[in-house]
């Protein structure tokens, strides 16, 4: 692991410190992703993901990022599908990156600008070749489809990989999901 993954690694350490949650504010617009990511952190959600899906979202982003920097809150930007939309989110002030997927090149372009990146993965394959890209948090997604037992299994082979699971979370699975 190269100092750039470790100082990644430490990073996503400190945000995820609480616990693996995240609150994702897709399309919700400037105020409303403002009164969201307040609600979340007055919930003790400390990781707000603002995904970047058009200028309205970067815009969002930056006010979320702002309002947590006054609270010491990391505001991540999601839904990175390209190298172009990791120097949008730097420039906005974005913390960390996630991904749907896991990309090669979106992961190396993050390392290469110290950003922290977690990238989604479904297959025991996927979590592989993160492992092999540097990567020690990653982003369990779809994590509905997955399961909690999902998380039991892929430990065995990957004991030092941390997951954040998203996509189908709600109040009735959220703890089956934290306890696996």
């Amino acid at each position: 692991m190269n100092n750039g993954s470790a100082e990644s690694t430490a990073a996503l350490d400190a945000i995820f410190a609480g616990a693996p949650l995240m609150a994702i504010l897709r399309g919700m617009g400037v105020e409303r992703s403002v009164r969201l990511a307040t609600a979340a952190w007055d919930l003790g959600i400390d990781s707000v993901e603002v995904p970047l899906q058009s200028s309205e979202d970067e815009r969002a982003l930056r006010d979320v990022v702002r309002r947590g920097a006054d609270r010491g809150k990391a505001v991540g930007a999601g839904t990175i599908l390209t190298v172009a939309q990791i120097d949008r989110a730097v420039e906005a002030g974005a913390a960390y990156l996630v991904a749907p997927g896991l990309d090669a090149d979106v992961v190396h372009a993050a390392q290469e600008r110290g950003i922290p990146i977690l990238p989604g993965v479904a297959s025991p394959s996927e979590v592989q070749r993160a492992v092999g890209l540097g990567l020690t948090w990653l982003k369990a997604f779809p994590a509905q489809w997955l399961g909690p037992g999902w998380f039991t299994h892929i430990r065995g082979p990957f004991p030092g990989v941390r997951f954040v699971a998203t996509g189908g979370m709600d109040a009735a699975n959220a703890a089956s999901f934290l306890d696996a």
